[in-house]
Formats: structure tokens, sequence, C-alpha cells
């Protein structure tokens, strides 16, 4: 496997679902990735980048950006609010804004910085008691409120439960989206992002599929 074999499916699976693949933008999930490792993939032309924690990304990303214009980075892991002032210079968007005291320290931030990143409201479509987001219940009422403070949501983003199908929970994010005007579906992983793209995913995460496996100290 390799980046480009993953573009190709991407491409692939875009086709066959009706769509401009050019809609579907691939997040390499460079997380405890060897910095050779991410220059590789930098140097083969990809600029979108994800990662699961701030101080990891503020050791990598600073030194990347420089020498390779054009790169992006997504947070793509749970962020503290403790941490947000550094989420929001380091990150072009966050996928994980998943409850009310979160969006409330994003929008103090943005109103003193006047800037904010493309944010993703995370959805627990499985209800899953050990998993973070906002029940599917609740997301409606939260997408508002995050909009009454002027965050700028531009979609959603789920990672359904391992031991069921996750289609279902695709097209629930899908329809959860549709209803409330968001474009933006952060969905699918190495092993399913297919199956996202044929429901409108517009984001896909796949990591060691194109670096390899992670090494952990």
């Amino acid at each position: 496997m390799g980046l480009t074999d993953i573009r190709d499916r991407i491409d692939t699976a875009a086709r066959e679902a009706g769509r401009d693949p050019a809609d579907v933008h691939l997040i390499a999930i460079s997380k405890v990735q060897p910095n050779e490792r991410v220059e590789a993939v930098l140097k083969e032309g990809h600029r979108l980048f994800g990662e699961n924690k701030v101080q990891e990304a503020e050791s990598k990303w600073p030194g990347f950006r420089e020498r390779y214009a054009g790169t992006q980075v997504h947070l793509v892991g749970p962020l503290q609010s403790n941490k947000a002032r550094k989420a929001m210079d380091l990150f072009d968007a966050v996928h994980s804004l998943d409850r009310p005291k979160l969006a409330n320290t994003l929008a103090r931030l943005a109103q003193e910085t006047g800037t904010c990143p493309d944010l993703f409201v995370q959805v627990n479509t499985g209800e899953e008691e050990q998993k973070a987001g906002i029940l599917p219940r609740d997301a409606d009422a939260f997408i508002a409120d995050c909009r009454d403070l002027d965050l700028p949501v531009r979609g959603l983003m789920c990672i359904p439960p391992v031991d069921e199908t996750p289609s279902l929970h695709f097209a629930l994010l899908a329809k959860i989206a549709e209803r409330n005007g968001l474009e933006g579906l952060s969905m699918g992983m190495s092993a399913d992002f297919e199956e996202a793209i044929a429901l409108g995913a517009t984001h896909v995460r796949v990591g060691s599929a194109i670096f390899g496996a992670r090494v952990y100290d």
C-alpha cells in the first residue's frame, strides 16, 4: 500500500458513487510517525495531514510548514479546553468539537484573536459511553448553539463502533448533516473509507496504510 494506492482507491470509490474525486479530501494521519516518513509523503506532494495531539503537532509541523508551502494540518483527536489556544494556532481544522465547554472556549478565543479553525462536530453515533461526542439526539441543538456562538462549523465527524456495520453510522451522520445544512462529513478510515465515500464523506482519515505501521516509544 502507499499514498498512490490510497489515492487511486479514493478516486475509484468516488467515481463509482457518481461523485467528483476532487470533493473527497484525504487526511494522512501522521500521528506517532517518524519525521522521515512524514517528509517522504510531503515530498510526494501531499499537503493534508491529521494529528491526534496538540503537543506532537507542536513539535512536528511548524518546521515542515516552513519548508512545504500549502501544508494543512487537522486535529482529529480529542481537544482539552486548556490546550484550545495552542490548537487554534496550530491547526487549520478541528474535527473533535464534542462538548459545550469546548465550544464556549473556542468562541471566546475566536473573539480575542479574530480567527478560528474550521470545526467539525464529533457525533457519538454509536452512543458509546467510553467515546467522546455529541449524542445524535442532541446534535441539532448543539450545532445551533455553536452557530449562535459564531463558530465556523463546517461539518460532522464520527468514529463508528468497531463491532458494528460502519455504513449505518455513516448514513446517520449524513442525515444529521443534511438537515442542518452542513456539507462536511469527516468519516471513514483505512478499513472502511470506500463505504464512507459512497455515503458522502468529504474527508477520509488514513494513516498506517500510507506511512506504514506506527512506531510507538
